[in-house]
């Protein structure tokens, strides 16, 4: 997709994308009344890397399929190394958290997750949503 995004309307959080492959019911549900909805690489990275075997590869790329992608640009690593420098040492906001709200931020767009502390303190109330 590179530097070009068509309309999205939201992103999902690693912790959604989660309770997806664990085949948590309400998630199903909830994602069944969306409309497409994207992911950031960041959070593609973040579930393979925990992805079981070939299996769970398989079953994460599936679930990848439904949502758009969306890549960083340079302006969102610069975002998040800001907010690095703003909350890493005194919140304990990870690295991941800050590269993954970047590019709601740059698109002015809701993330949905269940990591309200953190993405609350990075992006305001206004584009945080608890999805289900």
């Amino acid at each position: 997709m590179g530097q070009m995004t068509p309309n999205i309307l939201a992103v999902v959080d690693t912790t959604v994308l989660i309770h997806l492959l664990r085949g948590d019911a309400v998630a199903a549900q909830w994602l069944a009344t969306q409309p497409r909805l994207a992911m950031t690489s960041i959070s593609w990275l973040e579930v393979m890397q925990g992805a079981p075997g070939k299996r769970g590869e398989t079953r994460s790329l599936n679930l990848f399929s439904q949502f758009d992608l969306i890549y960083l640009d340079e302006a969102d690593q610069l975002w998040a190394m800001q907010q690095m420098l703003a909350y890493r040492l005194s919140h304990g906001v990870s690295i991941m958290d800050c590269l993954i709200a970047s590019v709601c931020h740059r698109l002015q767009v809701p993330l949905y997750t269940h990591n309200l502390k953190d993405m609350v303190r990075l992006l305001g109330p206004d584009l945080v949503v608890n999805p289900y």
